[in-house]
């Protein structure tokens, strides 16, 4: 029979290439199963390490949440001079309307801003004495994305003064700044405390690969010198990075969710003092995969360089 006889057709060639990564896939879970104690302590540090910046991740979520509520609270209050007639509250409610800054306008008239006052303060007899209304026409303006950056809040606040017909504008620009000022800081901390948290996932499962090749060190001299290529070595130990990756990613997906739902009650009881109906978010379904993708990369990163460093230093005596 000739040589071509005995080989094998590519079909054939690709089925027993996949199928040999497959076995040699759970053949390296085999080995997390046959030394429960460390393997469980390296998924424990990993886990814990993947999810403290997801919870961290959590806290800024939430804060920007409650930053941008609060940012859509924010209004300028426009008051008018004394004797501005109709023409110049039209013109100057279309010329507001047309500033992008600016998502909502509402008027409030001297008649209703002293109805609205009498009523709320309890003064209705007294203020009835008055022969004419003190009070101007108002304009509250309720600002856009664009205009809640105290940047552009604080132009658009001096805009509007140099306009003739408006007496006073006010808006808190201080309280603006510091909201977003502690997101930023939040937001600089947040990515400070993931990278060096994930550095500790890479060192982690380095560390733990390196002493699972000096472990096996005599079985891998063996294996090169009766011809083994260094893919065929190091594949088992890639595929143990792989599972480190994966288990300790849902590991961390899990505790992540554990605390938002062990918060998640005291956060309810907390907003309902404010008559808030605030909820505590959590991870989405993106988040989650892109949590489990993540400790999956830096796993394959972190055992792709250890292994292969350290396979080849390996020389048979």
């Amino acid at each position: 029979m000739s040589k071509q006889g005995h080989k094998l057709a590519w079909p054939q060639r690709l089925a027993m290439y996949w199928v040999d990564h497959l076995r040699q896939l759970f053949a390296s879970l085999g080995e997390l199963w046959r030394t429960p104690l460390s393997s469980l302590m390296t998924i424990a540090v990993l886990g814990v390490s993947l999810a403290l910046p997801a919870s961290f991740y959590v806290l800024l979520k939430n804060a920007e949440s409650v930053s941008q509520f609060w940012q859509s609270q924010a209004q300028i209050s426009l008051y008018l001079q004394q004797g501005v007639n109709a023409a110049q509250i039209t013109d100057l409610q279309q010329r507001l309307g047309g500033m992008e800054e600016i998502d909502k306008i509402t008027y409030i008239s001297p008649e209703q801003g002293l109805s609205d006052f009498s009523g709320a303060a309890g003064f209705a007899e007294a203020l009835s004495l008055l022969e004419d209304n003190p009070l101007p026409a108002v304009f509250i303006l309720n600002l856009s994305e664009s205009g809640r950056v105290p940047e552009a809040a604080e132009l658009l606040l001096a805009d509007i003064h140099a306009e003739p017909a408006v007496a006073t504008a006010r808006l808190d620009m201080a309280w603006l700044a510091r909201l977003s000022g502690i997101v930023d800081l939040l937001r600089q901390a947040v990515v400070g405390m993931a990278v060096l948290l994930l550095a500790g996932v890479l060192l982690v499962v380095s560390n733990t690969l390196r002493l699972n090749i000096l472990n096996c060190r005599y079985e891998i001299e063996v294996m090169k010198l009766v011809g083994a290529t260094e893919g065929f070595i190091q594949r088992p130990f890639l595929y143990v990075g792989l599972w480190y990756g994966i288990i300790g990613g849902l590991l961390a997906w899990w505790l992540t969710l554990v605390m938002v739902f062990w918060l998640s009650h005291k956060v309810n009881a907390l907003a309902a003092l404010y008559q808030s109906d605030f909820h505590l978010l959590g991870l989405g379904l993106r988040e989650s995969l892109w949590l489990i993708l993540t400790g999956t990369l830096l796993s394959l990163l972190a055992s792709g360089f250890s292994v292969r460093r350290h396979i080849r230093a390996i020389e048979p005596g």
